[in-house]
């Protein structure tokens, strides 16, 4: 029986409590996970890939998830393209809202339809429900404390400074 492959993929910017959830979920469904940190051409990123990447890593070990969870970087093609690489055949999303489904369906059938990847939904815990990675972006950059939302090292990080970037 071949391993059952997932990945989280997301922009992490930057990785929230609400991420972590679905990610720890998601390691206990699958015998290996890629936390996929993409570019989204759609969005202005305030944090550069590698260190969303650094701390998605450090907060995972952090918060003790367990399982076989690798993060990785994704800027170039498709995500399908990785997914096929890796072995995946699930791809897992977090939904907090109808509006996360209205826009996260169109690219589950196109992704099915390119590569036969299949993308399961994950609600929120409800605690986690209406904090996005944008609304902590706009938190920070006012100089609010953000801690409640993200974990301890995204926090520790964005209080020393890093909101300027």
């Amino acid at each position: 029986m071949s391993p059952r492959i997932a990945v989280v993929p997301g922009s992490f910017d930057p990785p929230t409590r609400g991420h972590l959830d679905v990610i720890r979920r998601a390691a206990g469904l699958f015998d290996q996970l890629h936390v996929l940190v993409v570019h989204n051409p759609g969005k202005e990123a305030m944090l550069p890939i590698a260190q969303r990447q650094a701390l998605l890593e450090q907060s995972i070990q952090d918060e003790g998830i367990e399982g076989d969870v690798i993060v990785a970087a994704w800027s170039m093609g498709l995500l399908v393209d990785y997914a096929t690489d890796v072995g995946a055949q699930v791809l897992v999303k977090g939904i907090r809202s109808q509006v996360d489904v209205a826009y996260e369906t169109p690219m589950a059938i196109v992704n099915r339809d390119l590569a036969h990847v299949e993308t399961v939904f994950l609600l929120p815990d409800p605690s986690h429900a209406l904090v996005s990675s944008s609304l902590v972006r706009q938190v920070a950059a006012l100089g609010g404390d953000v801690s409640p939302y993200v974990p301890a090292a995204v926090a520790r990080f964005l209080d020393t400074g890093a909101r300027g970037l």
